[in-house]
């Protein structure tokens, strides 16, 4: 039902407001560790704010994230360690993990899933399909955190008119996908350069991003 005092005030219906996932909250027992280790994620430091003795505060953000994860003294109260299915997303799981165990962090093995509900499967998806691969990690704490490849989003999870890459990395990983359908592309055509191959690539990675069909 909409509220009639909230048309009046804004001319529309709440379902027009942004409502954007700020930050995530976990709970841990030693401040200073939990910092430390997400220093050495290569995570930005945010803040961190102490009032007192009772209250402190610390941010952090993964790269290319546009929500930010925070921990400290005074705020959740919940067990130190109970956070878990904290997704994070990339978009090559295999270079992701790489990375983490050359910061220090164990990583679990990757695996993948043959469908929704279904076991899960050592190794990556044979097909490198998106959302299908996965592998985990824990903070010191055992808040566990779970990461994801998707290159492909389902249709209708992004805004279709807008393309985006939040780091320099996600965009060459787009690259590298187009340069390597677009090959396909130029086979399927008798081998012929593509003169016209940068209108392909920007379809091929809008699309991509957006959940529509390739161009082939």
């Amino acid at each position: 039902m909409k509220h009639p005092d909230v048309e009046s005030a804004y001319g529309h219906s709440t379902g027009t407001v942004d409502f954007k996932l700020e930050v995530v909250v976990i709970p841990v027992s030693d401040v200073d560790r939990a910092k430390r280790f997400y220093s050495d994620l290569g995570w930005r430091l945010d803040a961190d704010f102490i009032v007192g003795d009772e209250f402190r505060g610390v941010q952090f953000t993964p790269p290319g994230s546009s929500t930010s994860v925070q921990f400290g003294k005074g705020g959740s109260s919940a067990a130190p360690g109970s956070a878990s299915g904290l997704y994070l997303v990339v978009s090559d799981i295999a270079a992701a993990r790489a990375e983490l165990i050359s910061r220090g962090v164990e990583v679990s093995e990757l695996f993948h899933r043959a469908g929704p509900g279904k076991p899960a499967l050592a190794g990556l998806d044979p097909e490198r399909r998106s959302y299908f691969t996965y592998g985990t990690f824990r903070d010191p704490d055992g808040n566990t955190w779970l990461l994801q490849e998707v290159t492909t989003r389902f249709a209708g999870r992004i805004d279709s008119n807008t393309t985006s890459f939040a780091t320099v990395s996600d965009l060459a990983s787009a690259f590298r996908r187009a340069s390597a359908a677009h090959n396909e592309h130029e086979k399927r055509n008798g081998g012929q350069r593509d003169e016209a191959w940068p209108e392909w690539y920007a379809e091929y990675m809008a699309a991509e991003q957006a959940g529509k069909p390739l161009p082939l």
